[in-house]
């Protein structure tokens, strides 16, 4: 059995917070370069171009990527063989959280009573921890930002099974045209197919922590995401929504077993500020 302390999960998931909210992946600088070289309009071209220029600043000044740094989400993949000790482990990652975003300079966007007074937490905590049990000894965290405007374009319909692959498509096709600019694009599209309404929602957003643009492993499923990349890149919404070729960047879909009886498919979209980072203890 190893032993893991509480401070040490703090301190990592307060470090993780800053450099999510300064820093873009390679994986994502990549695929807004590889946008630029792709995109046929120029207005389209010069948002793109402001995009990566913005990425650029915020890691060179040490600055958030966007004013909304988001509610924070924390994916844990936890080794049964770990033992956390010196405290509460969620507990722990709250504290990291309300380290990370004061020390960060990040806004703080959560409101507690959400219905009625809508009281800012002042510390952007809670966060949204999905845990996972694993093999071994190591505890793995990943810290994924999420922005309102993203998350408010989410999706969850209950299909009959006769929809079947085709319904599918032109579902999450009619989702990402009804976003519009909304969710500010050139976006990725997380995909869940399969389980419950929760799993499926969970797995849709699993989908986005995927490295942009690696198809699924699953041939079947790789081709329903090129052939959904295709019809939302042919929408015309592009980037910002002014007009373009690019309006995603990428679409990750994950898949689960479900009932015989039912075809849950969820969406959630990604901003094209698709930030999370990880660490290993």
């Amino acid at each position: 059995m190893r032993e893991i302390s509480c401070q040490e999960i703090t301190d990592t998931v307060a470090r993780l917070c800053i450099e999510a909210n300064y820093h873009l992946g390679e994986d994502v600088l990549d695929a807004l370069r590889n946008a630029r070289q792709k995109e046929v309009s120029p207005v389209g071209q010069a948002v793109l171009d402001q995009i990566l220029r913005n990425a650029e600043i915020a890691a060179q000044g040490e600055l958030p990527l966007c004013q909304d740094t988001g509610l924070t989400v924390v994916f844990l993949e936890l080794g049964q063989d770990v033992h956390i000790v010196g405290g509460d482990l969620y507990q722990a990652i709250n504290e990291g959280v309300r380290r990370g975003y004061q020390e960060g300079y990040l806004r703080k966007s959560v409101v507690d009573r959400p219905f009625s007074v809508r009281v800012n937490t002042r510390d952007n905590t809670p966060a949204v921890i999905h845990t996972d049990i694993v093999p071994g000894d190591r505890v793995k965290i990943i810290v994924a930002p999420k922005g309102g405007g993203s998350e408010n374009m989410s999706y969850l319909k209950m299909l009959s099974p006769a929809a079947g692959r085709q319904g599918i498509i032109d579902w999450v096709v009619e989702c990402v045209d009804k976003s519009g600019a909304n969710p500010c694009p050139p976006i990725i599209v997380g995909v869940g197919i399969g389980g419950t309404i929760d799993q499926t929602t969970l797995i849709a957003k699993k989908a986005l922590l995927r490295p942009v643009g690696q198809p699924h492993p699953d041939t079947e499923v790789a081709q329903m995401e090129a052939e959904i990349l295709e019809r939302v890149n042919r929408l015309g919404i592009g980037p910002q929504g002014l007009g373009g070729s690019v309006t995603a960047l990428a679409v990750h879909v994950e898949t689960f077993p479900c009932h015989i009886a039912s075809l849950p498919v969820a969406v959630n979209i990604q901003c094209h500020s698709a930030r999370h980072k990880e660490a290993v203890l």
